[in-house]
């Protein structure tokens, strides 16, 4: 895995302090609070409120829906054909079923359509025939269409009127509609744009209901307690940030998942093997979002509208267990497309060491393409976009890290593109197979110009080891529920001793004792296995965790989860700033902000590595090596450099799992004779 950087949140103590007084606050939750921007009383009060739908804005402040609600009621009082037009995605799927639910209450005629994959995000023209001739007056698309611009235009020749709601960036062109209702809209003047498409949909009902409720007691409140599962669900599924009206929705949808679940999730809780019934919003992130999503990914997306819509138990367990399988077949399939890609990346090492890494095949499932991006991106620590040959065109699912905009580099480069569209941190396009080559590098040459980011690590404070204890946790979980924008609160352990390494799960997971001082703590590092850790029994290290409740004979612990480690002795800036220069030298560019002797290995280094690892030493990735050699700061270059010349003149290999080591080839070499050497110099001028 790619290394981050750590950024540690500043905070006002001293505002934190008022803060825990006058609000009643924990001290620890109100440091939180202050150190993200939580400061106003008014801020304070709404995020630990009840968050109750008094907190939602008026739906009349988007812009056209007074025009859709207008169009939709009077199509539901003249009983005209609606088709509500969503996308395969669990954000689609449940915007599709909320506003579905909410047309029944009215009585309105009225049909659904999800595509597949295969068909492609968005309205085509083909299935804008398909519509009409299902008798369709009105279409109203949930989480798509502010890009169908064509397609608007073609509906209307038909007789057509098109209502489109999206959460999604407008182009230069909003589509000629009836309306048009989006956050990013330019001239949309709601203040709190991040709304998923499932939030802009409830945001229609509530417009809708104003206008002709069909309860007696109607109300954005009564709407909210109806649908919040839903709402939730999308939300945390197409991750958008839960701060604001999001916090509302997914915390009254965590509570009605609890409370009174529908059949449908209930159905594929079970089948997923979840035994306690305990919902939070880690469960929707990791359990029924991805179930939902790989319905549409190697499946049909059907599945699981349906299941959303199902108020029949036995027909639900059904349907979960479709769902189970096509989320392990999408497991199956995921991982194939990563050995492929990695494949292309070995064959291809410049492909790698671009800014912005572009792999393609032929005939890769599109369903798994997004979230293979995103393993390569937690992989090599830059913005991923993996794309999907089929004859003479391709599609393709990127995704970034904060700081690179996706959205705007393939704007910049949309000349290459047919069709494109998507967010600051994932994206999607159409390209013809041809022409993948050129975007590759015209997306490369666009980051050129950009300091490219590295991997964060937030740290929210820095904690004492002798005050982790269930106080602490319950001023934790105040802050639920956890997500984009308000994730799980992360500490930070400064200068802990590893006591012992114990592998566990078959050496899938490792078990840290460590200590500071006269505090001894277990930490459990998920995903971690004895073969890439890197460090050993008596290192010093800082680590990175989460704290979570576990309860064990009936005693509450806290449970103490490794997210990063690093080397304390390593001087973080100087570090990255090393390795940013190493990436630019095997680009064959220059590094001018660092001076040779950072770059460049002389021979007193290079001894100093071969006789670190002819002593015996486990060198697992370079950190205990750069310590080891005194190289803490941007001196990380110049070993890179060094084991890169090592290994071309065959005494060192690295393995896959970042293993260094001596080979059995140690006769006697010229360092003259390395090109990786010569090469450097020529390029730092030396």
């Amino acid at each position: 895995m790619s290394k981050k950087k750590w950024l540690i949140s500043s905070c006002d103590k001293e505002l934190a302090k008022q803060a825990a007084r006058k609000h009643d606050l924990n001290p620890f939750a109100a440091l939180l609070a202050v150190s993200r921007g939580i400061k106003s009383d008014g801020d304070i009060a709404a995020f630990f409120g009840p968050g109750d739908a008094s907190l939602l804005s008026d739906p009349f402040i988007y812009k056209d829906m007074d025009k859709a609600a207008d169009r939709i009621t009077r199509a539901i009082d003249n009983f005209e054909m609606i088709a509500i037009f969503g996308d395969y995605d669990a954000d689609g799927v449940t915007a599709t079923a909320l506003l579905s639910s909410y047309l029944e209450t009215r009585e309105a005629n009225f049909f659904c359509r999800i595509p597949t994959r295969d068909e492609g995000y968005g309205l085509t023209n083909a299935v804008i025939d398909e519509l009409h001739s299902r008798g369709a007056k009105l279409i109203v698309t949930v989480d798509n269409g502010i890009g169908s611009v064509g397609e608007a235009l073609y509906a209307s020749s038909l007789g057509i009127d098109m209502v489109i709601t999206d959460h999604h960036r407008a182009g230069d062109e909003i589509p000629k509609t009836v309306a048009v209702v989006d956050p990013f809209r330019p001239d949309c003047l709601s203040e709190f744009k991040n709304l998923a498409g499932v939030g802009v949909a409830f945001k229609l009902i509530c417009a809708l209901d104003s206008l002709g409720s069909p309860f007696e007691n109607g109300s954005s409140e009564f709407l909210l307690s109806e649908y919040a599962d839903l709402i939730s669900i999308g939300t945390v599924a197409d991750i958008m940030p839960l701060i604001n009206e999001n916090r509302v929705f997914v915390r009254a949808g965590i509570v009605q998942m609890n409370d009174s679940p529908r059949v449908g999730i209930s159905a594929m809780l079970n089948t997923a093997g979840k035994t306690d019934r305990t919902v939070s919003s880690q469960s929707v992130a990791y359990m029924i979002a991805p179930r939902l999503n790989a319905a549409g990914r190697v499946g049909s997306a059907e599945r699981a509208f349906e299941i959303l819509m199902c108020d029949d138990p036995d027909r639900a367990a059904l349907i979960a267990e479709e769902i189970e399988a096509a989320n392990a077949e999408r497991q199956q399939v995921e991982q194939h497309t990563l050995d492929l890609a990695e494949e292309q990346l070995t064959a291809h090492p410049e492909y790698k060491n671009d800014r912005v890494i572009v792999c393609d095949g032929n005939g890769w499932n599109n369903g798994v393409i997004g979230i293979v991006a995103s393993r390569l991106v937690e992989r090599y620590g830059k913005p991923c976009i993996v794309i999907s040959r089929d004859g003479d065109t391709a599609k393709g699912s990127g995704r970034s890290l904060r700081g690179f905009s996706l959205y705007d580099a393939i704007y910049a480069v949309s000349g290459c593109l047919i069709r494109f569209g998507g967010h600051v941190l994932a994206a999607g396009l159409m390209v013809e197979s041809d022409q993948i080559d050129a975007f590759r590098k015209a997306i490369n040459d666009y980051a050129k110009g950009i300091e490219m980011p590295f991997p964060i690590q937030r740290i929210d404070f820095r904690l004492n080891p002798q005050y982790i204890g269930t106080e602490l946790l319950e001023a934790l979980d105040s802050l639920e529920p956890f997500g984009s924008g308000n994730p799980q609160p992360v500490v930070g352990l400064f200068n802990m001793k590893i006591d012992s390494v114990t592998p566990l799960s078959n050496g899938k997971h490792l078990r840290l004792a460590v200590s500071k001082n006269n505090t001894a703590l277990t930490c459990v590092y998920f995903g971690e296995t004895p073969e890439r850790f890197p460090y050993e029994s008596g290192s010093v290290v800082d680590l990175a965790v989460v704290l979570t409740q576990s309860e064990y004979m009936g005693e509450t612990k806290v449970s103490v989860q490794i997210k990063d480690i690093r080397l304390s002795a390593i001087s973080q800036e100087e570090h990255f700033l090393g390795l940013r220069a190493y990436a630019d030298i095997q680009r064959g560019e220059t590094p001018d902000y660092l001076p040779v002797e950072k770059l460049v290995p002389d021979r007193k280094l290079i001894a100093a590595i071969y006789m670190a690892l002819r002593g015996g030493g486990r060198f697992v990735g370079t950190d205990m090596l750069c310590a080891e050699t005194g190289c803490t700061g941007a001196e990380v270059c110049a070993v890179l450099i060094a084991l890169d010349a090592l290994c071309e003149l065959g005494l060192v290999s690295v393995d896959a799992d970042g293993h260094i080591c001596l080979t059995e080839n140690q006769n006697k070499v010229n360092l003259d004779d390395s090109r990786v050497l010569a090469r450097v110099k020529e390029i730092a001028g030396s």
